[in-house]
């Protein structure tokens, strides 16, 4: 039930719609003040009188309200308190009914939501650097799926540009494919690693370079096989990571992909006199947007990212019609995205304004910032494997005869590191650090899995229960606080994703399960009391369905014991 909405509807306010009334109600910073309270300085202007006195009127008039045991002044404010019974009644019948399914809705029916991450680029290792918008774009996709809305989700792979030419001419002059075959994308980082050392010295290798990748471009037979031997041996390495976070994609249309799809755009920006010359180069002029130009074509005539960025929406609007179009990458592509939108817009697609930069904050190390070129990064596997350790290490000092301890290990380590990058808002940066990751107290996955756990140790131990009659059952503080937790799941997964922000539900997950282990330890839940057995036990299952759905949509698995 809307209370918001029910009690707007109930107040008779000179001059204020019941949409107005609503907008304006909050929950007080404490149960013991009430549990929706309405502002009256808020009518003071428009009423010439004193909130105190508004309060007192509105008492006066409001009549019955279902499910509203108590109405209130204090101060200024008009305070409503729950029938809590009905209240916790109605929240539990609704998370029992919806199961692994709380939560979920319909709202984006008939809907098409693509999504743009992880995005890695081909031979060069999956590090820490490209754990957020991996995790981020993935928990969207659960959200949305989670919503009702065909999710489309993109790996917009990073095949493409000199790079290429440069690894090359690194495997030539110093790699070999047995090296290679055996250490896969290592050797590979080695050897780009190395290529940047010798170019220091010896800038020419950057125009053999060049031309390596203009080879791939034209069709070199030995120059495309290598491409695809470095892109065969990326995905292969790669996929392992994905499946330990448990991320998919529909589609790995990278930016080589595009190749032949952006001469159709450079034409279309010259027929419609978009496109001009800047120093040699071909670009669209966005001073009129305080904009610099958006470079289509180099000097040389080579195309940039904005090129193929351009032509990407182009073919997913042509292939998917989406509805939204969400692009998760760091906040520094800010201006490469609001140019390429604006092109787009200046080209007439209506739909340019259904595309939607979600920008995360960078992830730097404590002693600076990460570089593939410098071999200066720490790679995700890495921190999964450090992470699977200290999870055992744990398990082994706390649980030693626990069964399968090594998949729990497994789900627990990877848990932490996915939980800790979407715990906080996207847009902050992060430090990334071990001892933060591997901190396996407070606000974290580890602490809201083993909430789950104990869920399971208590429905375990109660059995089958024999139901109860509502009349036996008198709701406590703890167990109002709950459900009171419990009944803001859907809002929060939809204001999730209004708001591109896993944070959201990550939130719950804690609040959620701060507010059980609080029951759990101030309420006996088996007892001799046969009703109010079995009503903490519903509570109890209500618990670990709405923590399960929350965690899921995270990428957390919740092992069944800890």
């Amino acid at each position: 039930m809307n209370y918001k909405r029910l009690i707007a509807e109930n107040l008779n306010i000179d001059g204020f719609t019941a949409d107005e009334i609503e907008g304006f109600i909050e929950v007080p910073p404490t149960k013991e003040v009430g549990d929706f309270a309405v502002p009256c300085f808020k009518f003071c202007k428009a009423l010439r009188k004193a909130p105190n006195q508004i309060a007192t009127d509105l008492q006066q008039s409001v009549g019955v309200i279902p499910g509203i045991e108590k109405v209130e002044c204090v101060g200024g404010y008009l305070n409503f308190r729950l029938d809590r019974k009905a209240f916790t009644k109605e929240v539990l019948q609704k998370v029992i009914d919806g199961g692994d399914r709380y939560g979920a809705s319909d709202l984006g029916n008939g809907k098409t939501v693509c999504m743009d991450y992880s995005s890695i680029n081909i031979a060069k290792p999956f590090h820490i650097g490209h754990l957020s918008t991996t995790v981020i774009g993935a928990a969207l996709y659960r959200i949305y799926k989670f919503l009702g809305y065909n999710a489309v989700g993109i790996n917009h792979l990073g095949d493409y540009g000199t790079q290429f030419g440069k690894l090359i001419y690194a495997y030539k002059a110093w790699g070999n494919r047995e090296t290679v075959d055996k250490e896969g994308l290592k050797e590979l980082t080695r050897l780009y690693v190395r290529y940047h050392e010798e170019a220091e010295n010896n800038p020419e290798m950057d125009d053999e370079a060049r031309a390596y990748f203009k080879k791939i471009e034209t069709g070199d037979k030995e120059c495309v096989e290598l491409f695809n031997y470095f892109k065969e041996i990326t995905l292969k390495e790669i996929d392992k990571i994905y499946k330990l976070l448990d991320v998919q994609f529909d589609s790995y249309a990278g930016e080589s992909f595009y190749n032949d799809k952006m001469q159709p755009v450079v034409d279309e920006l010259k027929q419609k006199g978009l496109l001009v010359e800047s120093e040699g180069a071909m670009v669209v002029n966005l001073d009129e947007y305080d904009m610099p130009p958006c470079i289509i074509l180099r000097s040389d005539g080579a195309s940039l990212y904005a090129t193929r960025d351009i032509a990407a929406a182009i073919y997913r609007k042509n292939t998917y019609d989406f509805d939204k179009c969400l692009y998760v990458v760091a906040y520094q592509q800010n201006l490469h995205f609001k140019q390429i939108f604006k092109v787009l817009e200046l080209m007439g697609k209506p739909w340019a304004k259904d595309l939607v930069h979600v920008a995360y904050g960078m992830v730097s190390l404590e002693n600076g910032a990460m570089s593939t070129r410098k071999g200066h990064v720490v790679l995700l596997e890495d921190v999964l494997s450090r992470c699977y350790e200290k999870a055992l290490e744990v398990i082994n000092e706390k649980n030693p005869s626990l069964q399968n301890k090594e998949q729990t290990a497994m789900e627990v380590g990877v848990g932490a590191a996915v939980f800790g990058m979407l715990y906080n808002n996207k847009i902050k940066d992060v430090v990334f650090s071990y001892d933060k990751v591997l901190n396996f107290d407070g606000e974290t996955a580890p602490y809201c899995q083993y909430t789950v756990a104990r869920c399971n140790s208590v429905i375990s131990r109660a059995g089958e229960d024999g139901g109860f009659d509502w009349k036996d059952i008198t709701v406590n503080d703890d167990e109002f606080n709950l459900c009171s937790v419990l009944e803001t799941f859907p809002d929060v997964v939809k204001n999730a994703a209004e708001k591109y922000e896993p944070c959201y539900i990550a939130r719950f997950a804690v609040d959620l399960s701060k507010a059980f282990n609080k029951f759990y330890f101030d309420c006996k839940i088996i007892s001799t009391e046969k009703s109010q057995t079995a009503y903490r036990v519903m509570l109890t299952k209500a618990t670990r369905y709405a923590l399960k759905n929350a965690l899921a949509l995270l990428g957390v698995k919740t092992p069944e014991k800890m």
